[in-house]
């Protein structure tokens, strides 16, 4: 049987990264690993059932990239219950959106918005 296990991020600030989703969106941390060999260090958080990994390379970490551009993929997308709700605590934390919210009317309602080193992130609330 398979499962989805995890995304992967690559980032710039493995601190700043880890404060960023904790706040934005509730992810808890879970274990860290610094791999020496490799040169690189990484940490699990998880939301529920969504679990993110955080991967910064020790020597060179990337520079933020670009601002993303439709379609906004590759992305992350996590369900939400209540978009409005979770739209007031982007607002709460400043993090401006890329574009939405957006409806299928009946469906769907979803938005766009991206971490500090611009890896895309998309809630979505299903009505049906």
């Amino acid at each position: 049987m398979m499962r989805m296990d995890h995304v992967a991020f690559e980032v710039s600030d493995l601190e700043r990264s880890i404060d960023f989703f904790k706040a934005t969106l509730g992810f808890t941390e879970g274990w860290r690993h610094r791999n020496e060999d490799e040169r690189e260090e990484c940490v699990f958080l998880s939301l529920g059932d969504v679990r993110l990994e955080l991967l910064v390379q020790i020597d060179n970490p990337i520079s933020s990239s670009t601002k993303p551009k439709r379609p906004y993929c590759p992305h992350l997308a996590i369900g939400v219950d209540n978009l409005n709700e979770a739209l007031d605590r982007l607002n709460k934390n400043d993090v401006p959106l890329l574009r939405g919210p957006l409806t299928v009317e009946g469906k769907v309602r979803w938005l766009y918005f991206s971490d500090p080193d611009s890896n895309v992130i998309e809630l979505v609330e299903w009505l049906d």
